[in-house]
């Protein structure tokens, strides 16, 4: 499989690789989580930059979220691991991100990026992609900003809990803004009225 064809319903690309966790260096392997996490992974594109703090500080605010539903967030850019350690060694009201409920990954040498098909080759730096992975390693959704613009989180939790009730209930889809609790549908020609008739 090459990177260019990469897309939702294929397994992840693994990689190992080394990060920051809990302010020391240890290796972290994609493959490590398959059968008993989701993975929400994310690409950006420099330490001690503007946007990039915002979004990864957001996704480690609500880890505890992600963390109530079996899932781990797992955060990537082309800098070294020293990198990312004086990042998190910074406040974050000088520039920094402080310390963060999850892992670092550094992707120097650049092929985690390209192997995800977000590295930018004329900056050398990844886009801001997003991967959600279940736990069979599948690609079940992604999407691809571009630098000058950040992500929600409050919609990567959405995206991953309509994930996890189909992956669940796989006789439901859910229709357009669907959030925990509300109707789903049946796909069916005529089950399916039943949803309409109620909106």
């Amino acid at each position: 499989m090459t990177s260019e064809c990469l897309r939702v319903g294929q397994a992840a690309p693994d990689f190992a690789a080394t990060a920051v966790v809990d302010q020391e260096f240890k290796t972290v392997k994609l493959s490590d989580y398959k059968g008993k996490k989701y993975v929400v992974l994310f690409f950006y594109p420099l330490d001690f930059t503007f946007v990039c703090p915002t979004e990864i500080t957001a996704f480690s605010d609500r880890f505890e979220d992600f963390k109530k539903i079996d899932t781990e967030i797992l955060g990537v850019s082309v800098d070294s691991e020293f990198s990312h350690l004086a990042w998190i060694q910074t406040d974050r009201k000088l520039g920094g991100v402080g310390d963060l409920n999850y892992p670092l990954v550094a992707d120097l040498k650049k092929t985690i990026s390209s192997d995800y098909n977000v590295l930018d080759p004329e900056a050398g730096i990844a886009l801001r992609g997003l991967f959600i992975i279940d736990k069979e390693g599948i690609i079940q959704h992604s999407t691809i900003n571009n630098l000058a613009f950040g992500r929600n989180v409050d919609e990567t939790l959405r995206t991953l809990q309509a994930i996890q009730h189909v992956q669940s209930h796989p006789d439901e889809v859910c229709p357009a803004g669907w959030q925990p609790g509300d109707k789903t549908m049946t796909p069916d020609p005529v089950k399916s009225k039943v949803f309409f008739a109620a909106v």
